[in-house]
């Protein structure tokens, strides 16, 4: 089972969450990407949205990236940081600006339309990687989207991943495959960095996509399991391969209103469980209930549900949630 300790150092953050985040366009329910329709304008991005459920969640979590010196990028910080992530670790670039994405939502799916080319996260690199990397925290969260952004976003994962200067942490990954961002190489780039992390969350389809692998069972092969790799499956159910053996727990029915976001959300229920010392079953449980909230929900951002609800979900009692049946630093 892969251990994380957490610490009551006042310093020491649960989880540090490193990536771009964008403005997001999305039309209120029921509108389209034309000029009938009204809009609203939300933080999106896949590491932001894992600090956010987070916080939610009740850890301390923070998020690492840069924004543009616009108005923009001070909507996206202060969302961000309104739902109790730290971001004291986002900079400022003063020649680059904040990226923006379209949803259009329609009968087949959601259509998004990205405008994050030369964009101020684009611009991250490794001197950022090293501020970032001397950072206490638990773990560190990084996605397949950042290393495509750029050579340098690519040197600045490749730098958090190898390297850990901050002391022994969990790495988390998860795949999230992009096609539109990559030019060809991202089947052995992004097989690289998941065997390096020590956590690794993937999607079935995108693992058939990038790997032309079918099965969860072909994934791990491929992938190997020197950590826990998390293999999800859609509205069917995910599998974790961890050092115990193989836990399967079926996802939630669930009202759909729009999906994006949803892997966020799961990895993020997943990495609670993970800092609470819940087994494998648990962990898998909390991510489908995080990524339920999700789907239910406009935006990449959602309420959960109350921590009793969730305490009953789960099978386990609420000192078991906030940690006070057992000594500070002994939850693995």
């Amino acid at each position: 089972m892969t251990s994380v300790s957490t610490s009551d150092d006042p310093g020491q953050f649960d989880a540090v969450c490193v990536g771009e985040t964008m403005v997001m366009v999305t039309p209120t329910p029921g509108g389209r990407l034309d000029a009938e329709s009204t809009f609203v304008l939300r933080a999106g991005g896949a590491e932001s949205n894992v600090a956010m459920f987070l916080a939610a969640l009740g850890h301390r979590a923070a998020w690492a990236s840069r924004v543009g010196a616009d108005p923009l990028g001070d909507l996206v910080v202060d969302q961000v940081a309104g739902v109790g992530v730290d971001t004291s670790l986002v900079e400022t670039d003063p020649t680059r600006p904040t990226a923006v994405y379209l949803k259009d939502p329609g009968p087949d799916g959601t259509r998004v339309y990205y405008y994050r080319r030369g964009s101020a996260a684009a611009g991250m690199d490794r001197a950022y990687a090293d501020r970032v990397a001397g950072v206490p925290a638990s773990v560190l969260h990084l996605s397949g989207i950042t290393p495509a952004l750029s050579e340098t976003c690519r040197d600045l994962v490749d730098r958090l991943v190898t390297t850990r200067p901050a002391g022994r942490r969990l790495v988390s990954f998860d795949v999230n495959f992009r096609p539109a961002l990559w030019t060809g190489d991202e089947a052995d780039a992004l097989l690289r960095l998941a065997r390096l992390a020590d956590v690794v969350f993937v999607g079935l389809d995108e693992a058939t996509r990038l790997w032309d692998v079918h099965t969860p069972e072909g994934v791990r092969d491929l992938v190997g399991t020197a950590g826990t790799l998390v293999v999800k499956n859609g509205a069917v159910d995910a599998v974790a391969f961890h050092e115990g053996g193989t836990t399967t727990v079926p996802a939630r029915r669930v009202e759909v209103v729009e999906p994006v976001g949803a892997g966020d959300a799961f990895a993020a229920g997943w990495l609670s469980g993970a800092l609470r010392g819940l087994d494998q079953t648990a962990r898998l449980r909390l991510g489908h209930l995080v990524a339920g909230a999700a789907l239910g929900s406009v935006g990449d951002f959602a309420d959960l549900p109350p921590v009793a609800t969730i305490c009953a979900e789960l099978g386990i009692t609420p000192e078991t949630w906030h940690g006070t049946d057992q000594p500070a630093g002994t939850r693995a």
